[in-house]
Order: structure tokens, then C-alpha cells, then sequence
């Protein structure tokens, strides 16, 4: 059972760059939008991106789907890197920022943090930990949780109440040495989808996001942000 409960945030770059700027990541990456999954959309989108974030909705479709895809992999396996930072969610509407710590953990040499970085720390303290204790020591972390709770309040549509029912779900989609990996911390695991490298991980992830709208072909409520340099 959930007993902590966040303000859901947007997928909105102003308010994920805010966020990170708060952590003490050094703007050297930024999110920005991806406007659509058309080549001459994505040709708009800055390189490199090191992840994206995909906002959809949770439908009973996408549920089904995930009972099945969990079941499949629980039967065939799967490789996952020793190397891929992963970590569940334990807080209601915290998808957004572990999807943001999914995307700077497993980018961590490219990143660039200021010198009293409070998500350098987590990740630090964080790196021997299981996904299950992450979750636990996100729980406890109030730097983070204070700056999530200010960067809710930041975006172009009121927060919703905190005890309002969202049927929105953040997951990082990132590239791990040679793998694209899809990280959900409501999943039991991470997610391998494939071969990908630094040069084609945009289009090898946008394929991904792709899947996602075409379980839920009625539904609108999809957004893509990429981290790219700046």
C-alpha cells in the first residue's frame, strides 16, 4: 500500500529544468520538448539525448498489457546490465521525479553536478542500495521531496489536489551501454527493449513511445520530453 503521497508533476521542460536546477545539476542538459514522433519533428530536438520521459495515461488496455509483458518476461528472462540504476515506487505520484532520477542515475558520466548537489547525494548513498530500498530512502529524503512539492506548483495547470486519483504515469527511457532499457519503478524490473546506441537512441526510443500510443489508439494524453545537451 502507498501511504506517501506526492503532488503529480507536469511534462513540462520549465518545470523539469527548474527541478534539476534545484538538485544542483549543472544545466549542461536540458529537457526539452519533443514535439512529435514525425522524423522532421524529431529533427527539432537538439543532440545528444542521453533519455527521455514518457507521459501517458493508464488505461485498463495498458494495464492488461503489463500483467502480460511481466508474465512473459518472468518465463523467457531477460538481460539487465549490472549496471542499470533502477528503482520502484513506493509514493503515489512520484513518477515523475524517479523518472528524472531514473534519467540522471543512469547517465551519471555525462551529468555535471554543482558541488552540494542534494541529488548527487541521494545517488551516492543510493548506488549499493536494492530498487526496494531506494524507494524506502526516497521516502525519508526531504531535500528531494521539498523540491518536487515546489516544482508541482510551477506548471501552466494548477496542481491537482493531493488526493486526487492520477491516471497519468511518468517512465524513463534511457541507453545503457549498448541497450535501451525502459525504467518504471511500478514494474517489478527494468525493461530491456533492445539494442541502441548514443546516435540512434531518440529514434530507437520514440519506436518505443510509439508502442505506448498504439495500445491506446483513442487516447490523446501522451508527451515526450528529451534530455539533450545544451
Amino acid at each position: 500500500m502507498e501511504s506517501h503521497r506526492w503532488l503529480p508533476l507536469e511534462a513540462n521542460p520549465d518545470v523539469t529544468n527548474q527541478f534539476l536546477k534545484q538538485l544542483g545539476i549543472h544545466p549542461s542538459w536540458q529537457f526539452v520538448d519533443v514535439y512529435g514522433m514525425e522524423p522532421e519533428l524529431l529533427s527539432m530536438v537538439p543532440r545528444p539525448v542521453c533519455a527521455i520521459l514518457l507521459l501517458f495515461p493508464v488505461t485498463e488496455k495498458y494495464e492488461t498489457f503489463r500483467t502480460e509483458e511481466e508474465a512473459k518476461i518472468k518465463a523467457q528472462g531477460q538481460e539487465v546490465k549490472p549496471s542499470v540504476y533502477f528503482m520502484k515506487q513506493t509514493i503515489s505520484n512520484a513518477c515523475g521525479t524517479i523518472g528524472l532520477i531514473h534519467a540522471i542515475a543512469n547517465n551519471r558520466d555525462k551529468i555535471n553536478f554543482e558541488t552540494d548537489s542534494s541529488l548527487k547525494k541521494f545517488l551516492d548513498d543510493s548506488m549499493p542500495m536494492s530498487p526496494e530500498e531506494r524507494a524506502k530512502y526516497l521516502e525519508t529524503y526531504e531535500a528531494i521531496r521539498v523540491t518536487h512539492e515546489s516544482s508541482a506548483h510551477e506548471g501552466q495547470t494548477e496542481a491537482p489536489s493531493i488526493d486526487e486519483k492520477v491516471d497519468l504515469h511518468f517512465i524513463a527511457l534511457v541507453n545503457i551501454d549498448g541497450n535501451l532499457y525502459e525504467l518504471d519503478g511500478r514494474k517489478p524490473f527494468p525493461i530491456n527493449h533492445g539494442q541502441s546506441s548514443d546516435d540512434t537512441f531518440l529514434e530507437d526510443a520514440v519506436e518505443v513511445c510509439k508502442k505506448f500510443m498504439e495500445r491506446d489508439p483513442d487516447e490523446l494524453r501522451f508527451n515526450a520530453i528529451a534530455l539533450a545537451a545544451a
